[in-house]
């Protein structure tokens, strides 16, 4: 389905048009119906003998109830531009177009009513008048045609220009995720409460969980009509009556939007934007609007780079007083403060698809991949969710993990961890060149270094060191680096110590053929590292440390050769005894208190024993080998 809207001047037979093409009067107000005039939205639906149909959208013409008009606009996809065969083009017909061009509008058809009132000059000659006005406008070309509403001249051929239209309008992206601009509330006996609008894009099924902006509220779908028919799945370009449960009509107005949860409200959105012509006197850098945000009508303030000199497109920031949500893409109006002029409108920027030509997509990629792969770009090292790629890219979540988990199984994409994210595949192997090449260098100079921290890859680097974090771990998890102890070397990395390290370590921890098992003090190490005056000691001991070639027991150091006899001697009496108290392992190593405390809670520490009272046992029992 998609919606086909009315625009024109007041009293030029929009509602009267509607009525004969589908047999609904679109006023449904009595006060519309008393004046003959429409004061807010009316909605009706078009049927063709094939099943082709679509959502009529008729809006007041009228200046004062400009707002109504640009509520129901945002989702008209084909415009009948309604101008009276007596009358010609008028204010509001200039004003519609101008609006309209900012909006989704694909195709135009210009429809001269009241073709019963002129004689055929005077019909060719109000055709011209339209001809003349809609130049350089999107009904410049459009086909036109004649028809009264009181005889029912030109109504078929009207008819079929609008069903060649229809069929000719591409579908709204299905893969989108969901976004319903509310235009109406009301309650229903033994229903509750009921919301309309046009499903700009995506898919609403029966059940989905979805979520009411700005208020943040979470909703179910109960049951889903068009037109009165039910359905289970409504796709996007459809009129669509959303049955919600459990909230009141008070919740709700029109330009609230019920959309996928994986939508944030935000207050300032990035745009692209096209000032009208008599716009270009006023804007200023900073320019309070009106901004019109699908059904809504929000006041801001409009701040652009460069303050635009002509119509041409360009860059600016919409700063909204009350948040919303919005996705790449959409159309935007926005009009002064006072008087309420139209200053122009354009689109909610996204990531930029634009490609150099070395990095230019496959050309079988489709447009939702190409986009994908701009988000991820955008991103940076930081990477971003599959729900943040999806926003950003403006499809649904499911679908974005699907592409992201594709594109990493292609090289293009890198996959992070806790939390789950994606990286550009081209950021992740430059950070890996540069973090390899800042390691090899290490590892010349110092290579008695066990490696690199993050913390120093990242003032290496000038990277932020949160983000680093997880691309390392990434890369140590593929086995591109090597990761040990906090860290990180090339994975064929082995540290060396220089003959001065290795004879100082030697003499300190000197084996005692009396006391094998004492250790040396921590502080004494420290103090004989400090006097002995060698070149990168210190780095060394913390390599010795990290590597388990030393061991530091509470305030004490072992050589790591005494702590797996220590072990061995532990596991064997433990095997024997089933258990051992503190006095016996003291016994079975041959050492003091002060060292066996220590050493036993060591043990239970690293998963050796387990301590129950004042015994200890083994954690896991080894099975005895067979044969």
């Amino acid at each position: 389905m998609h919606v086909l809207g009315t625009a024109g001047h007041v009293d030029h037979g929009k509602s009267s048009l509607v009525r004969a093409l589908t047999g609904t009067n679109p006023d449904r107000w009595i006060e519309e119906q008393l004046r003959g005039m429409t004061l807010d939205l009316g909605f009706a639906r078009l049927r063709f003998p094939d099943g082709v149909e679509a959502g009529v959208v008729d809006v007041p013409g009228h200046e004062r109830f400009l707002h109504n008009m640009l509520a129901g606009a945002a989702g008209m996809e084909l415009l009948l531009l309604v101008v009276a065969a007596n009358e010609g083009p008028k204010p509001q017909t200039a004003e519609h177009l101008a609006i309209l061009q900012y909006l989704n509008v694909k195709k135009t058809i210009v429809v001269l009513t009241k073709a019963d009132t002129v004689d055929a000059e005077e019909l060719g000659f109000a055709e011209e008048l339209v001809r003349e006005s809609t130049r350089g406008t999107i009904a410049e070309n459009a086909p036109c045609v004649a028809v009264s509403s009181v005889t029912g001249f030109g109504l078929d051929a009207l008819r079929d220009a609008i069903h060649a239209a229809l069929v000719a309008l591409p579908p709204r992206a299905p893969d989108a995720p969901a976004y319903l601009p509310i235009d109406r509330v009301f309650a229903l006996a033994g229903h509750g409460t009921i919301v309309t609008g046009t499903l700009m894009q995506g898919r609403i099924a029966l059940g989905d969980e979805l979520r009411l902006e700005p208020s943040g509220r979470d909703v179910r779908v109960r049951s889903l009509q068009i037109f009165g028919e039910k359905r289970d799945l409504v796709s996007g370009g459809a009129r669509v009556a959303v049955n919600l449960p459990g909230v009141e009509t008070n919740e709700i107005a029109r330009g609230t939007v019920l959309g996928s949860k994986q939508f944030a409200t935000r207050s300032s959105v990035p745009v692209r934007f096209r000032a009208l012509t008599p716009a270009l006197a006023i804007l200023k850098r900073r320019t309070p609007v009106r901004a019109y945000l699908g059904s809504a009508e929000i006041l801001g303030t409009l701040v652009f780079e460069h303050v635009p000199a002509d119509v041409e497109e360009t860059r600016a920031t919409l700063h909204l007083r009350e948040p919303a949500v919005v996705f790449p893409g959409a159309a935007f109006v926005v009009r002064r403060l006072s008087p309420k002029t139209l200053l122009g409108g354009g689109t909610i920027a996204g990531v930029d698809v634009a490609l150099d030509a070395d990095d230019a997509p496959a050309s079988n990629d489709a447009p939702e991949i190409v986009a994908v792969l701009a988000a991820l770009a955008a991103s940076g090292l930081a990477g971003a969710s599959a729900a943040r790629t999806g926003a950003a890219a403006n499809v649904r979540e499911d679908v974005a993990t699907e592409i992201l988990d594709r594109l990493v199984d292609d090289g293009r994409a890198f996959r992070l961890a806790k939390p789950a994210a994606y990286l550009d595949a081209a950021t992740a192997n430059d950070v890996f060149s540069r973090v390899r090449e800042r390691l090899e260098f290490g590892e010349r100079e110092t290579p008695w270094a066990l490696g690199m921290t993050a913390l120093a890859l990242s003032r290496a680097l000038a990277v932020p060191e949160p983000a680093l974090v997880r691309v390392l771990a990434a890369l140590a998890e593929e086995g591109r680096i090597g990761s040990r102890a906090g860290y990180y070397a090339t994975p064929e990395f082995v540290p060396q110590l220089t003959p001065e390290q290795r004879e100082f370590f030697d003499r300190t921890f000197v084996a005692d053929p009396v006391a094998p098992y004492t250790p040396v003090a921590f502080d004494e190490v420290v103090t004989a590292i400090r006097t002995a005056k060698i070149a990168g000691l210190s780095i060394a001991f913390d390599t010795l440390l990290a590597s388990g070639a030393l061991v530091k027991v509470h305030d004490a150091v072992y050589r790591g050769s005494q702590i797996a006899d220590i072990r061995a001697k532990l596991e064997g009496a433990l095997r024997r005894e089933k258990q051992l108290a503190m006095s016996g392992f003291r016994d079975v190593i041959g050492t003091s208190r002060k060292y066996a405390v220590p050493l036993l809670e060591y043990f239970d520490a690293t998963g050796v024993t387990i301590r129950t009272g004042d015994m200890r046992v083994l954690k896991i029992v080894p099975r005895r080998e067979s044969g």
